[in-house]
């Protein structure tokens, strides 16, 4: 079956709400799209998000890439050999992770509608349904609560509190949810390389008896080493997000001394579904645990992450909220959320329906 026609745009996406991470505050998100058109009528979509300030690539530069005379080249093609077209892909883009994720997620969709299966059962589906956390972004103590209450309200039960702005500040915030809370929720961390060694001990030993789940990326990209200073049952409750970048990267962090426990692999970083496959393998292999998150994403690229994780055996942990807070969006389905549990809508590809 051969493609038909490309088509690649731009769309600022509004959230329902701004919210504050460690380095910025974020209140509308660019997503970057391609349309790949079949001959028989069928339309695969891809997405893409990156964030410049991890990966060096920004959504218009994404964009420019993909309304590119090779992308166009890509009209005539069969979408039979999607993994061919792939190859090739990484070949000219080598350095564009957003680019490749756009790419891969519309020929993956492409390929599913094609073949008329989900691509979760073209890898093999391993898990079905898992919760799913929801963000807190660094804001105060009351304000944090409040949120948590908003969120038990609409049955989500596991939190990730973002942190790294004010250790000491963030300690109390984990210690109130805890108090308020008890039990009620599952509590993760992503402080966003905001810690020093010194403050992530302190936050350990000030939260030990909080039981938070697992700790994202504590320290600056470039200081893993550092990790080695703690204890091993420490090192496995914390994994790497902005450090893991690709397989290169995977296969050196998976090494004895490990200093991470859990993989977070997001498709804007690593540059789609195959590349994220790749990292689960190297993964697996060496026993780390994999914790699947995004960007603010559109449904598209959060359904090809669900997919994605979902054939993978040592899933353990989902963190695909970033397209709950969107205002707007061009699809429909994907996933099905419910009380907090996700799993991947009925339909072939990524069980998307354009709006």
């Amino acid at each position: 079956m051969r493609i038909n026609a490309v088509r690649a745009y731009c769309r600022d996406l509004t959230l329902t709400k701004p919210y504050t991470i460690a380095y910025q505050t974020i209140s509308t998100v660019e997503n970057v799209f391609l349309e790949i058109e079949l001959a028989n009528g069928l339309v695969g979509i891809g997405a893409a998000n990156p964030s410049p300030e991890v990966v060096g690539e920004s959504p218009d530069q994404a964009l420019h890439n993909l309304q590119s005379e090779w992308v166009a080249s890509l009209v005539g093609r069969d979408i039979r050999l999607f993994n061919s077209l792939l190859d090739e892909a990484h070949q000219q883009f080598p350095n564009a992770p957003g680019t490749l994720a756009a790419l891969d997620i519309a020929l993956h969709d492409a390929f599913g509608q094609f073949l008329d299966i989900p691509i979760v059962q073209f890898y093999g589906q391993k898990i079905q349904a898992l919760p799913t956390s929801v963000t807190i972004g660094i804001m105060n103590v009351a304000d944090t609560l409040a949120e948590a209450a908003t969120f038990y309200e609409q049955g989500f039960r596991v939190l990730k509190v973002k942190t790294g702005l004010d250790v000491a500040e963030d300690i109390e915030r984990i210690l109130k949810l805890r108090e308020n809370y008890g039990n009620k929720f599952t509590i993760r961390v992503d402080a966003n390389q905001g810690y020093s060694l010194p403050d992530l001990q302190q936050f350990l030993a000030a939260t030990r008896s909080s039981d938070v789940e697992l700790i994202e990326q504590p320290l600056l990209v470039g200081k893993e080493q550092e990790l080695l200073t703690l204890p091993t049952d420490t090192r496995s409750l914390l994994a790497a997000d902005e450090s893991l970048k690709g397989p290169e990267v995977a296969l050196k962090l998976a090494q004895q001394p490990q200093p991470f426990g859990i993989f977070n692999i997001k498709l804007m970083k690593c540059g789609g579904i195959r590349a994220a496959l790749d990292i689960a393998t190297i993964a697996k292999s060496a026993k780390i645990s994999l914790f699947w998150g995004c960007n603010d994403e559109s449904r598209v690229s959060i359904a090809a992450a669900l997919h994605a994780a979902f054939a993978c055996p040592n899933t353990r942990y989902i963190d695909l909220d970033g397209s709950l807070d969107l205002a707007e969006d061009i699809v429909s389905g994907g996933f099905i959320l419910e009380n907090g549990l996700m799993r991947p809508a009925e339909g072939a590809g990524l069980g998307l329906t354009r709006l």
